[in-house]
């Protein structure tokens, strides 16, 4: 096994588990028979994300970014079925995923129908994936600043931080392997964001690595 193959198993692998932190979720909606305490829009929004990596695979070839945002895609849309399921209020997210279907929407017909085939529609949507990956990494750093200011790391996960690392750590490698920055530049504020969580755990204490928590990512 040379290293790309291994790095490529190392995504798959981490990635796939990250996605898999959302069964959480779901067994305590199925087990509470509501969705109150679950937030809905990283569902949503994870979805969008593992949709344009995913058309980007197809038009790369790459046959480990179609492995893993295929999975990733199918729980997320596993997740936000179950979530209108239990769900008692269903407006807000109906309207928020109306919102998701119409952004697919314009997406598809400008990279599809408007852009030519080629270089220049791969680089253009290499962007659109990496700036919406780079805004779904940065996003909980406001609770990061909450974090400090209460000193307490009861809302953050350990295991998820340490899943988060090893995840962008091993999309950042298999993107240098490849000379594609599209892949290799997004997953870099995630390994930043792993280590300022490192570090809180270290400075204030407790680990809480029973707490669920779904907020992300990838690639």
């Amino acid at each position: 096994m040379d290293f790309l193959q291994f790095l490529s198993w190392s995504c798959i692998v981490f990635t796939v588990g990250m996605f898999s932190t959302g069964l959480t979720d779901l067994k305590k909606m199925r087990a509470s028979q509501s969705a109150d305490n679950v937030q809905f829009l990283p569902f949503l929004t994870t979805c969008l994300n593992n949709l344009g990596w995913l058309y980007y695979g197809v038009l790369k070839r790459d046959g480990t970014l179609l492995l893993v945002n295929t999975i990733g895609a199918s729980l997320q849309i596993l997740y936000i079925f179950a979530y209108f399921h239990y769900a008692k209020e269903r407006r807000r997210e109906f309207l928020q995923t109306l919102a998701m279907g119409c952004v697919l929407c314009v997406a598809w017909v400008y990279f599809s129908r408007i852009l030519p085939p080629g270089e220049t529609q791969l680089s253009h949507l290499g962007l659109f994936c990496s700036v919406f990956t780079v805004s779904m990494y940065l996003s909980p750093l406001a609770d990061l600043l909450e974090i400090v200011r209460t000193r307490s790391v009861e809302r953050l996960s350990f295991s998820l931080t340490v899943a988060t690392f090893l995840t962008s750590a091993s999309w950042t490698l298999y993107g240098l392997q490849l000379n594609d920055y599209y892949i290799m530049v997004p997953n870099t504020p995630g390994i930043v964001t792993s280590l300022i969580r490192f570090f809180l755990f270290w400075q204030f204490g407790a680990v809480s690595q029973d707490k669920p928590s779904y907020k992300l990512i990838q690639t």
